[in-house]
């Protein structure tokens, strides 16, 4: 059995930017070509200039915001796929909402990579519990372990006890899904009286794998790696770990991915080891975004991982640059915040703060009054809950008491334990 999924893991990291920088402007003159409304986003841009990091930084960078906008004039996505992609294919809505095509292959979003990393070898039997419903997180992580011969049970969300009923038959070796679901998962197999101890190890993704999260699931047999994804692009990076299952340092950048750090708001690269925004430039021929802006923050990590897998190491996630944040894998947005404050006449501001009751992520919108009004908390909860698609609390505050410090959503989670 290899250590490695690939030789393109343990290339030197030199031959890996050159070679990538090779590909890029045939990969961008095919791209303008098959896909009108990047041809328009990027209008007077040569491709045969575009090949090193200066000359990509000279490019804009696409963020979210932009990305609704084309869709919206040019529905479904902008202009930005390649229709061959769209041919007996899937397509994806996620919140927005943002339309995703699936690309080609038998693993289109290079999940099948990070789960080799994290132990998943062909014959493993994988119980899948991420969401399959309109969005794409659930096939992501599905057709990646398909693709190493793995026999993949979509779960999906829900139906812990049903979730448990099919585990107890299939005797699942491996999880995927979101960290706080697989306690879920395995809390409700203890209270049944199901051993579910079959299950040694795990790939997580959308959300935080915090420190004493991973230690309780290390303390019941599970080896826990996480990785970092979009629906946009699939994997960007993930975790490797060593022998006995201890995570190395940082997060390890996919192959296939030209990655950069810019200072959000821009399009500047950052320093290495300076925090910025993960800004992506991916070689998929059948989405092929180029300088895509995630919002999502992180810094380089110095040094090569000691696994010995030779691409660029992140910090991991560290944060949003636009303030949106992940809870229990759905993002909320300040946006949201705005539209609750809307249906309400008697809130004048509001303040949704995100943090932890045990294991589990809670949300508490804190709310302004107007002067001599008193909103019905019950009624703003509904709200919050019909925007965000989330449960929350609501807690009234007086006129003049919130911080005035232009923070919409505080994520005040402790990721360093």
């Amino acid at each position: 059995m290899t250590a490695y999924f690939d030789n393109l893991e343990t290339r030197d990291p030199q031959q890996r930017e050159a070679e990538n920088f090779s590909s890029l402007p045939g990969f961008i003159a095919d791209a303008l070509e098959k896909a009108p409304g990047l041809a328009s986003w990027l209008a007077g841009c040569d491709p045969a200039a575009v090949t090193d990091r200066a000359a990509l930084a000279a490019l804009p960078v696409l963020r979210k915001p932009e990305l609704m906008e084309l869709q919206a004039a040019n529905p479904p996505f902008g202009g930005l796929a390649n229709p061959d992609a769209l041919i007996g294919n899937r397509v994806f809505m996620s919140p927005g909402p943002v339309w995703e095509p699936q690309g080609f292959g038998a693993d289109p979003w290079q999940a099948a990579r990070s789960l080799y990393a994290a132990g998943f070898r062909s014959g493993d039997v994988v119980h899948n519990s991420l969401a399959y419903h309109m969005t794409p997180g659930g096939f992501i992580l599905d057709e990646g372990a398909r693709a190493l011969g793995c026999l993949v049970f979509p779960a999906g969300i829900g139906n812990t006890e049903a979730q448990v009923g099919a585990a107890a038959v299939l005797q699942p070796t491996a999880y995927t899904g979101t960290p706080d679901y697989l306690k879920v998962l395995l809390d409700k197999a203890d209270e049944l009286g199901t051993d579910l101890s079959c299950i040694k190890r795990a790939m997580v993704s959308g959300g935080a794998l915090f420190p004493s999260m991973r230690e309780e699931y290390r303390n019941r047999g599970v080896s826990v790696l996480q990785s970092y994804a979009t629906a946009d692009l699939g994997i960007i990076a993930y975790e490797s770990a060593d022998a006995d299952g201890n995570p190395h340092p940082g997060m390890i950048l996919n192959e296939n991915l030209i990655v950069e750090i810019v200072r959000p708001g821009t399009g500047d690269p950052v320093s290495d080891g300076e925090v910025g925004e993960i800004v992506v430039t991916a070689l998929n021929p059948a989405y092929p975004l180029i300088r895509f802006g995630t919002g999502d923050m992180t810094a380089v990590l110095d040094g090569l991982s000691p696994c010995g897998r030779t691409g660029t190491r992140i910090k991991g996630w560290m944060g949003r640059a636009d303030q949106r944040t992940k809870v229990k894998g759905m993002f909320v947005d300040p946006k949201q915040v705005a539209e609750i404050v809307k249906r309400h006449a008697e809130v004048s501001r509001a303040r949704l703060v995100v943090a932890r009751d045990g294991d589990q992520d809670v949300m508490v919108l804190h709310v302004e009054t107007r002067d001599g009004t008193v909103p019905d908390a019950r009624a703003v909860a509904a709200s919050l809950a019909d925007i965000t698609k989330l449960k929350g609390t609501v807690e009234i505050a007086g006129a003049g008491t919130l911080p005035n410090d232009g923070m919409v959503i505080a994520d005040e989670r402790d990721y360093e334990n």
